[in-house]
């Protein structure tokens, strides 16, 4: 397992139990999770950091995934959890569908802030209690680029600096800090903001545990 896949798993073992701590999920809770990736696994499995909160939540037939892709690779790994397309944006689900949300690190993917916006009124809207998680914005290395503190530039110049790395890309990601995930929340949400270094996470709704 490479260093960065290394760190990632700790990272993403590190989420997965904070949210089976705060919100006690059991074999009963309807959970969503949106973001999953169609894409491939790698040559080790065992390392798992591609869909993680499949390969390890302990009641994965609970799930119900949604994502951008056809689903053709998801669904040949994960028989048993549902697959629909979908845009987290605008989510095909009733009001209240589901008791817990999950999204790890998209809302940075959608948009400008009132893309990001919708996204999280979306998870408010279809389920109970929400764990949503984004790299940290203040965290000096910017994790999808592996760059140090080219995201704190003006947006003019982190572009000119990504170009230049041959990651244009990045230019399309907008990192969230703190209060800035805060505010996309609607007014009057319980959310808590977990500051875990590299990574930020929200957590929302009646079951959060404090």
């Amino acid at each position: 397992m490479h260093l960065a896949d290394r760190i990632s798993h700790a990272s993403r073992t590190r989420k997965l139990d904070l949210l089976l701590e705060t919100f006690g999920p059991t074999a009963e809770t309807r959970v969503v999770d949106v973001g999953v990736t169609d894409a491939g696994w790698g040559d080790d499995p065992r390392c798992a950091t591609t869909n993680f909160f499949e390969e390890r939540y302990p009641w994965p037939e609970r799930i119900t995934a949604v994502g951008q892709g056809a689903g053709e690779a998801f669904r040949a790994r994960y028989p048993h959890i549902p697959y629909v397309h979908g845009d987290g944006c605008e989510l095909p689900f009733a009001d209240g569908a589901f008791d817990l949300y999950v999204s790890n690190a998209v809302v940075e993917h959608v948009g400008a802030e009132a893309a990001q916006r919708r996204f999280v009124h979306e998870a408010v809207r279809v389920a109970g209690s929400v764990f949503l998680t984004t790299p940290n914005r203040w965290f000096p290395l910017e994790v999808h680029t592996r760059l140090p503190l080219v995201h704190w530039l003006p947006p003019a110049a982190a572009g000119r600096a990504y170009d230049l790395a041959g990651k244009g890309w990045a230019r399309e990601v907008r990192p969230l800090g703190p209060a800035a995930l805060r505010r996309l929340f609607p007014p009057r949400t319980d959310v808590r903001i977990v500051n875990l270094g590299l990574t930020l996470v929200a957590l929302a709704g009646d079951r959060v545990r404090r």
